[in-house]
């Protein structure tokens, strides 16, 4: 089993039929001028799982779309979740099963149409169409390292994407240059044991009381991730995304497609090798690591990092030098194209001989599985 799982997923399917009606109340929608009926639209169904959780049921017509957790359905947490598409799936069946609704299936095949004539020529499927897919993994740094490594990370950059440490310390999330959110791929990693006190934690305990078996459980994880430093990465992998990477067709690839998505971002650390931020550590990584061969291009090199430390901005456009520096810093984790702030740069060494060891969190005996998961062990 891998390490990574699903908490988030979206997708429709188009049947041809019209779907029936679930709700108390449906919407027609005509066209004003020739009176012609176009479609039949209802009320999103809010389906109340235990313990809280909630899936989005929406009906247009004979499209019909579901959103939501799988991996929180009818469990008090999802510190650990599916991670077999099938898993998810087969949870919002059971639940359309209930409604009298049809159950999404597989896709076989892709086929081309188009709507109206000169509208966009679009891919369809004969199955179910996955529109958003988050998956996250949790990975443990170490008893009250947690902010020191988020901080260590808000230093380091995702594809084209810049780091952004949140006021708090406790999450840092990845956007493009101009701020807004990503298009395509929304990376972010946190502080799990924070936010299960945050939010899980009361929410259980106004359910159930502070001396409900519930709320022990609860309580329980939430200590297992505090004693380990758990570290949650998450991909909220967009529409755009999934349709250049063909990941829409539920059925048509396998989740060990999604490996190397997850496994490339939680190894963004990977760079972050600079122990002390002064001219003779960075000088003797550079050396250390055969990034640069002399001692003069070691200190060369570092005196760029200072630099940047003092608020020096460089044109990498129109100074090659500027350029060839920064490629070297970046492979010891310091990338002087991001402004520097003293705050997130983390005196922390994650390398192959780490003071913060990053590993994979292990899954307690004790923790409840959801089903499949517990078929599977």
């Amino acid at each position: 089993m891998p390490h990574w799982f699903f908490d988030w997923l979206k997708l429709y399917q188009d049947f041809d039929y019209e779907l029936p009606l679930i709700g108390e109340r449906a919407c027609i929608h005509i066209d004003a001028a020739t009176g012609e009926q176009l479609r039949l639209t209802q009320p999103p169904i809010k389906h109340e799982g235990s313990h809280s959780t909630t899936i989005t049921i929406t009906i247009s017509s004979n499209r019909l779309t579901v959103t939501g957790n799988p991996s929180r359905i009818n469990r008090l947490d999802n510190l650990f979740g599916y991670t077999r598409l099938t898993d998810c799936v087969a949870i919002y069946n059971a639940i359309l099963r209930t409604y009298g609704l049809p159950e999404f299936t597989p896709c076989t095949q892709t086929y081309h149409r188009q709507n109206k004539a000169h509208q966009r020529v679009e891919t369809y499927s004969d199955g179910a169409m996955i529109t958003e897919l988050h998956i996250t993994t949790n990975q443990s740094v170490g008893q009250g390292n947690e902010e020191d490594y988020l901080r260590g990370m808000a230093s380091q950059r995702y594809r084209h994407s810049i780091p952004r440490l949140l006021t708090n310390g406790k999450t840092v999330d990845w956007l493009p240059a101009n701020g807004n959110r990503q298009r395509l791929i929304y990376p972010s990693m946190y502080h799990k044991a924070h936010e299960l006190g945050l939010h899980l934690l009361p929410r259980i305990k106004k359910l159930y009381g502070a001396d409900s078996e519930q709320y022990r459980y609860v309580k329980q994880v939430k200590r297992y991730c505090e004693q380990h430093g758990v570290i949650r990465a998450e991909l909220k992998l967009k529409s755009q995304f999934l349709r250049e990477h063909n990941y829409r067709y539920y059925g048509l690839f396998t989740e060990g497609d999604l490996t190397d998505h997850i496994e490339t971002f939680i190894n963004t650390d990977n760079q972050l090798k600079v122990n002390a931020m002064n001219l003779q550590y960075i000088a003797q990584t550079l050396l250390t690591e055969h990034i640069v061969n002399t001692t003069y291009a070691a200190n060369t090199t570092a005196s760029y990092a200072l630099r940047w430390m003092h608020g020096e901005q460089f044109d990498f456009k129109h100074n090659g030098s500027a350029q060839k520096h920064r490629t070297r810093l970046r492979k010891i984790g310091i990338d002087i194209a991001n402004r520097c702030d003293i705050s997130t740069f983390s005196p922390i060494r994650v390398v192959s001989t780490r003071e913060i060891v990053r590993q994979p969190l292990a899954v307690p005996d004790w923790y409840r599985r959801p089903r499949q998961l517990r078929l599977v062990a």
